[in-house]
């Protein structure tokens, strides 16, 4: 089985590409999306706010700045910044990310929790979606690591599987 659960920071996962639990308009102020600007560098946000709007069901690809993996892929969980959303927007956005590295021709991808920060799902929820889309995908990539810094999420990863 090609999916890796791991405690650990996304911004320093080595693989093709990690998903950016975006927002519409691109921009990397919060959450999952600071830590990886501030990693990568502001090129990443520069490059992603210039291929927005990007919809929520949908994905765009940026460089990935000086981050170990070679593109962000940004896949919107909410139109704009710091909105409360449902798990539908997760699995919506966590689909589009691997549809859009399976179009790439990519081999690994690292996926985060995705709307569980100011998106307010609950982990165990998120977990169920993110699984339940990495498994649908698994037979495309060589890996998929589920990646966070949250051991609650960890748990919510491992216990779906």
């Amino acid at each position: 089985m090609p999916i890796i659960v791991k405690l650990g920071d996304l911004t320093q996962i080595d693989c093709d590409a990690i998903v950016n639990p975006a927002n519409s308009f691109g921009y990397m102020d919060g959450g999952v999306a600071s830590a990886i600007k501030r990693v990568g560098g502001a090129e990443i946000e520069k490059e992603a706010v210039n291929k927005s709007p990007i919809v929520v069901g949908k994905a765009v690809s940026t460089t990935a700045g000086s981050l170990p993996c070679k593109y962000v892929i940004h896949a919107p969980t909410m139109k704009r910044p710091a909105m409360r959303i449902g798990v539908e927007n997760v699995r919506l956005a966590t689909q589009a990310a691997l549809r859009l590295a399976k179009e790439m021709g990519l081999s690994s991808i690292a996926i985060p929790g995705m709307g569980t920060g100011v998106g307010g799902v609950s982990h165990r929820k998120a977990a169920e979606t993110i699984v339940k889309m990495a498994k649908e995908f698994e037979d495309s990539f060589e890996t998929i690591f589920l990646v966070d810094r949250n051991k609650e999420m960890i748990d919510s990863f491992n216990g779906s599987l």
